[in-house]
């Protein structure tokens, strides 16, 4: 898993935010009207320099809705705490699971094709970050 490679700088272009939200269920009247414009780094990256994203593969989170080619906004700055969804390595490989703290150290995965990892030397772990977003595609 490549764990972070910076991408080329662009222009931003902030994207209009409407100020209705839309429901799922039933339709409503549409407002015709923009609130404001919105920079999707504003709204994901609370802090830039501690922030990285990373393309998901693999289907051990799929019940915590994170899918193969997903993209997740992943926090360093964060300190991870018991239920977190977090980017870890363990004994040198890297995964993303959520972390129990308690009764006993597990990485769970959200799949229950897989099973919770147990944590028994906790140098064996180290946190990369704390996922903060998913960004999937729907095509």
């Amino acid at each position: 898993m490549k764990l972070y490679r910076p991408a080329e700088v662009r222009d931003l272009l902030p994207l209009p935010l409407y100020a209705e939200r839309v429901p799922c269920g039933f339709p409503s009247p549409a407002q015709d009207y923009i609130e404001k414009r919105i920079d999707l780094n504003d709204l994901m990256v609370q802090h830039p320099s501690a922030t990285y994203f990373l393309r998901v593969s693999g289907d051990s989170m799929i019940e915590a809705g994170i899918c193969e080619g997903d993209m997740i906004v992943v926090d360093c700055s964060l300190r991870a705490k018991h239920g977190d969804i977090i980017v870890a390595a363990l004994d040198g490989e890297f995964t993303i699971k959520q972390l129990r703290l308690h009764p006993s150290v597990l990485l769970v995965p959200a799949n229950s094709k897989h099973s919770p990892i147990p944590i028994n030397t906790p140098e064996a772990l180290e946190v990369f970050g704390v996922v903060t977003y998913v960004i999937k595609s729907t095509h």
